[in-house]
């Protein structure tokens, strides 16, 4: 018989169908009463996919005490009770390195995008205001200061683009890293009062909810940008709403919100602020990679008792 899967969210058609194939799958997404049908069928469940957007809490996990393994679509792990999963002895797969470059370029398409100003250029150009003055002038890219927050997985990746654009890398984290050539800052303030640009690459949760705040945009300053392509908690987005109406800082790019689909309707009218709808992933090619490990975490799980990829 197919292990019984429970599928959490949707998933790439393409995998959803490759998932059937192997397993016994619920589409738990199309449930009208989620707990009654936990309560009912929970226990017959050995495997659950989840996407890395909506996680899976503490409470469903509980429902399920059959549950052998979570296979999440994503490289976060702020929605998904890790705490619960490993506390039962559930292995945890999820998908990193094959979205790095993607999202790398994604940071780097905010940056350009937020300088030089592209995307309200265009506006511009589109509203007909060009036959009546030229554009005002922006900011240069190429050899500015790139500060990165994390220099995860992902953060190499955005550090080692900026060589192409000769920017100055320094960086801050839980500690310095060893290998790197990057010069460390042992405050995230520090970081800020010295980059040209921001990028924060750092995983969400708790323990980095509202890391940029007030205070570390003021060290940014009137004439640095915040790039965002983490997660929406680790700013306070109501501090950043007020530092890009006010001009405390010069501009920012975000593909990520802290109450997503929702963005604050204050950032809608401002030329000095790019909004991604939460995409830094979202290629043919990355997106294929995601859905295939997801599979082939599942699948080795199965076979060897361990998943590729483990988040625990």
């Amino acid at each position: 018989m197919k292990p019984r899967l429970l599928q959490h969210g949707r998933l790439p058609e393409r995998i959803e169908a490759k998932l059937a194939e192997h397993f016994d799958v619920h589409p738990f997404w199309s449930e009208t009463d989620p707990a009654g049908y936990l309560a009912k069928h929970g226990g017959e469940f050995v495997a659950l996919t989840a996407r890395a957007a909506t996680g899976v809490d503490a409470a469903t996990i509980a429902a399920l005490p059959a549950l052998r393994v979570i296979s999440s679509f994503g490289v976060g792990l702020d929605k998904l009770d890790l705490d619960a999963a490993r506390a039962r002895g559930i292995a945890v797969g999820y998908t990193p390195d094959v979205l790095n470059d993607c999202v790398a370029d994604t940071a780097f398409a905010l940056l350009m995008d937020a300088a030089r100003q592209v995307s309200a250029a265009d506006r511009y150009v589109r509203r007909g205001e060009w036959p009546k003055a030229a554009y005002p002038l922006t900011t240069r890219v190429s050899g500015k200061r790139l500060g990165i927050v994390g220099l995860g997985r992902i953060g190499r990746v955005i550090a080692k683009r900026s060589s192409g654009f000769d920017m100055e890398v320094r960086y801050f984290g839980r500690q310095p890293q060893e290998g790197v050539s990057y010069g460390f800052e042992p405050s995230i303030e520090a970081l800020a009062r010295w980059a040209d640009f921001l990028v924060l690459a750092t995983s969400g949760g708790p323990n980095t909810k509202h890391l940029i705040s007030a205070n570390v945009l003021e060290a940014l300053g009137p004439e640095g940008y915040l790039i965002n392509i983490a997660r929406g908690t680790v700013v306070d987005e109501a501090a950043l709403v007020d530092a890009l109406t006010n001009k405390k800082i010069a501009g920012a790019g975000l593909d990520v919100f802290e109450n997503e689909p929702h963005v604050p309707e204050a950032l809608f009218k401002l030329d000095n602020v790019v909004l991604l709808p939460h995409v830094a992933s979202g290629t043919h090619e990355t997106r294929k990679a995601m859905a295939d490990l997801v599979f082939d975490n599942l699948q080795s799980f199965f076979e060897t008792g361990k998943v590729l990829k483990s988040a625990v």
